[in-house]
């Protein structure tokens, strides 16, 4: 855990909370309830873990306003109306410190027809091509490359070994970890009558707009004319494919392993699970939920539906239906039952 020192105050005025006990406290680190020091805070919202509280070394515990111990407890309490989401602010607030970092490496390249904002940090062996513009307080780790013509805006943050190619566009307050490639050539080539695939130029970009997160080794093919779009508050978890002019929704979400195929467009507010493909040229409505492992292979135009399987089918019916199937080898023995019964009775 990264060691830095932070009032209790300071932390508490953040999350709106109440302190019960030393409100002078130093706080130096995050710890997990069951695994603290003195001088770190943890937090208490599942009550199977209420039992740590008594016995924790943490020096803060952040606890729920309405709970109420049944002995006493020796660590300082901050009440808050929720103790999860206001540890989520704290968790936050640590790593923002830990990138408070400014200044350009020697090692690294900078074209000298790019534009470089104010608290711009720039790691050691990076590549910053022609004509790029990067605004203030963007943090780009070791190791990454930007190519030509990319707009990178405020406060977003690429961890090490991130590419992204030619003419892209970032939003701000985006986090790409590390491996993330924007703007690959997306999947395209057409077979000749000879058998043989032909590659069709790639010649559109990505747009990423607003507070966009990117996983580990996620990669976003560009368009082959115009631009695939990540609309704002979009999630994207670790090893996803996005392919070539596909468009995805505000506050979209997808977990790892997915991919989308070309030209596919994806509401706002939609949830995909682990493992889902997606094929080419979907529409697929807003707040639409898609089940891990499933694939989707047409339309889903009703708003709010909650699909699964693959093909992938209204959740409650594929639910139905799988009770079935686990169970065919019993029908099918009761069944082949009857029918020599019958045999038997009719001869």
């Amino acid at each position: 855990m990264n060691k830095m020192n932070f009032e209790l105050i300071e932390i508490v005025n953040k999350i709106n909370g109440k302190i019960e006990g030393d409100s002078k406290l130093i706080i130096s680190s995050i710890s997990e309830i069951n695994n603290a020091k003195k001088g770190s805070i943890t937090f208490l919202s599942n009550p199977n873990y209420i039992h740590f509280l008594y016995k924790t070394n943490a020096s803060a515990v952040i606890i729920n306003e309405d709970f109420k111990p049944d002995k006493p407890v020796k660590t300082t309490l901050i009440k808050v109306k929720n103790a999860y989401e206001s540890f989520c602010k704290v968790l936050n607030i640590f790593k923002k410190d830990s990138n408070l970092k400014s200044g350009i490496d020697k090692s690294s390249y900078i074209d000298k027809s790019s534009k470089i904002g104010k608290n711009v940090y720039v790691g050691a062996f990076c590549f910053v091509g022609k004509n790029v513009i990067i605004g203030k307080n963007v943090i780009i780790h070791p190791q990454c490359f930007i190519g030509d013509n990319v707009k990178i805006n405020d406060n977003c943050i690429l961890y090490p070994k991130v590419n992204i190619l030619n003419d892209c566009i970032i939003g701000k307050n985006c986090t790409f970890q590390s491996g993330v490639i924007i703007g690959s050539d997306g999947f395209g080539f057409a077979p000749s009558s000879d058998g043989v695939y032909n590659k069709i130029a790639q010649i559109g970009n990505v747009i990423i707009e607003s507070n966009v997160e990117i996983g580990a080794n996620t990669t976003i093919d560009r368009a082959t004319i115009g631009s695939t779009i990540i609309r704002d508050g979009v999630k994207l978890d670790n090893l996803i494919q996005i392919a070539h002019n596909v468009e995805i929704g505000k506050n979209t979400v997808i977990a790892a392993q997915s991919g989308i195929a070309g030209s596919t467009k994806i509401g706002k507010n939609c949830m995909i699970g682990g493992q889902v493909g997606i094929i080419g040229h979907l529409n697929i409505a807003d707040n639409v939920k898609i089940a891990a492992q499933s694939g989707v292979g047409n339309n889903i135009e009703k708003k709010g539906a909650v699909i699964q399987g693959s093909p992938a089918f209204n959740i409650f019916d594929y639910k139905r239906s799988y009770v079935l199937f686990k169970n065919l080898t019993k029908l099918n023995n009761r069944i082949q039952k009857i029918e020599k019964e019958l045999t038997s009775l009719l001869k």
